[in-house]
């Protein structure tokens, strides 16, 4: 067979024209129609699962163990321990999923949780926070699928980046279609005040739904078009395999240390991501934004922009281990950032926009490489053939466990302090922990790794 027919050559069989095409295009125009595939089926998916949050669910109840828990609290940790279960079950389907099951995978998944959200429409409060429990379920799974399209490409940091972009934007946009949503049929009932539309704050997750599913078929059909990656992919960022039971601990035990730390910072930075983005229409309103709902999107964009020029630029470095110790020195300048908008704020000299789009930046720039490239280059830059889905689902279901913590703190030990408040001190405590556990994490792998070798080979790790 030759190299252009393995290329393009599909797990059932005959490649698609798409996929044909794509095989021989340029990298050029193959990374735009990966990113643009990539970027929407994720941004779709967000229609899912975010919309809820724009929502304010007033009231409390008694939650068994607890004590009273606001309404919107119960929903956001049902969902985030729905998301949970989800990134922990992902560890062992994800990795071990095969490329021609994705695409069916995704639209099957998504299905089940909009299904949830029309049950989450019609069952009574409070038992119908179970339904966005099983909401979060499916959808937890939805990353690392659609990662797995890209991974061990050359120019995975620029789609993984592209794939990024989607939920910093993609999260202020779907809860301003939730805005809008509410308020069709809104009568003006006082001046600057409306009467509710003719979609309830109940209802309107699942019609958000509704409007995107037709847009997900075609991106994920896309996205399922891709071929996998050449040989020339496969020589400079390894073959990419999945990864059964014995596979997954060697490598977890291999780089243990250095892992534990990625794993536990990962902690803190994904708490402050919920903070920020789940209850970011009540910090909103709490900064003085409650009648421009629009702000949760455009205030989003220069983030987006930003971690996409960042980490997008580090596409141009082909060292597997120079890129890997870069990526993480950039990771804890944003963790540093964080910490110094927040004291700028603080002391007056940073206004409240600038403050929630520098403290995303910062965020974003330490958060999305777990997501994608980090562990794209640590299996590069060891040789250790596998998927970078593990450790990604290995993170993420340690990092939403701090969600659901620090989410229940601010009810039960923090509520006297505001939105606002309560994200000035998570944005300090996650900066300082952070830079110093990146630091750490540079020099250590710094020392398991090699340099580069003078001639092409496969890099392995250092005893």
């Amino acid at each position: 067979m030759s190299e252009a027919s393995s290329l393009t050559e599909s797990v059932a069989g005959k490649p698609s024209p798409i996929t044909a095409w794509l095989a021989r295009s340029s990298p050029r125009v193959f990374a735009t129609y990966a990113i643009i595939a990539a970027f929407s089926t994720y941004f779709c998916m967000y229609a899912f699962r975010k919309p809820f949050t724009a929502g304010v669910f007033d009231g409390t109840y008694d939650v068994p163990g607890l004590g009273e828990l606001k309404w919107k609290i119960i929903l956001v940790v049902s969902q985030i321990l729905g998301y949970t279960v989800s990134k922990f079950a992902g560890i062992k389907i994800v990795s071990e999923m095969s490329p021609a099951r994705r695409g069916l995978a995704i639209i099957a998944l998504i299905a089940v949780a909009e299904a949830a959200l029309g049950l989450f429409a019609v069952t009574p409060a409070p038992w119908s926070a179970i339904w966005l429990f099983a909401n979060g379920i499916p959808l937890g799974m939805i990353w690392g699928l659609v990662f797995g399209f890209l991974e061990g490409r050359r120019t995975t940091e620029a789609l993984g980046a592209g794939l990024s972009a989607s939920f910093i934007v993609a999260s202020g946009a779907v809860k301003t279609v939730a805005v809008w949503v509410m308020g069709w049929g809104a009568v003006e009932v006082a001046p600057g005040k409306f009467g509710p539309g003719v979609v309830s704050e109940e209802a309107m997750p699942f019609v958000v739904g509704l409007m995107f599913f037709p847009p997900l078929l075609f991106f994920v059909f896309m996205l399922s078009r891709l071929p996998p990656p050449s040989a020339q992919d496969e020589a400079l960022r390894v073959r990419r395999e999945p990864m059964n039971g014995a596979d997954r601990k060697r490598f977890f035990m291999a780089f243990l240390p250095g892992l534990l730390v990625l794993t536990a910072l990962h902690f803190f930075l994904t708490a402050l991501r919920t903070i920020r983005d789940d209850f970011g229409a009540d910090i909103w309103r709490e900064l003085g934004f409650g009648t421009k709902p629009e702000i949760m999107t455009w205030s989003e964009l220069p983030v987006a922009l930003g971690v996409l020029i960042g980490l997008g630029a580090l596409m141009r470095i082909k060292d597997n281990r120079q890129a890997l110790l870069v990526m993480q020195g950039l990771m804890a300048v944003g963790a540093v950032l964080v910490g110094l908008v927040t004291l700028g704020h603080e002391a007056g000299v940073v206004s409240h926009e600038a403050w929630m789009i520098l403290i995303g930046l910062g965020l974003y720039l330490a958060y999305v490489p777990f997501g994608a490239m980090l562990f794209d280059r640590l299996i590069a830059a060891t040789g250790w053939i596998g998927t970078a889905g593990f450790m990604i689902y290995v993170t993420d279901s340690i990092g939403y466990l701090g969600s659901v913590s620090l989410t229940l703190y601010k009810d039960l030990g923090a509520a006297k302090l505001s939105w606002v408040e309560f994200l000035t001190g998570m944005c300090y405590a996650t900066s300082l922990i952070c830079t110093a556990a990146f630091l750490f994490a540079i020099v250590y792998f710094a020392r398991r790794t090699r340099p580069a070798p003078t001639t092409p080979g496969v890099r392995i790790a250092t005893s």
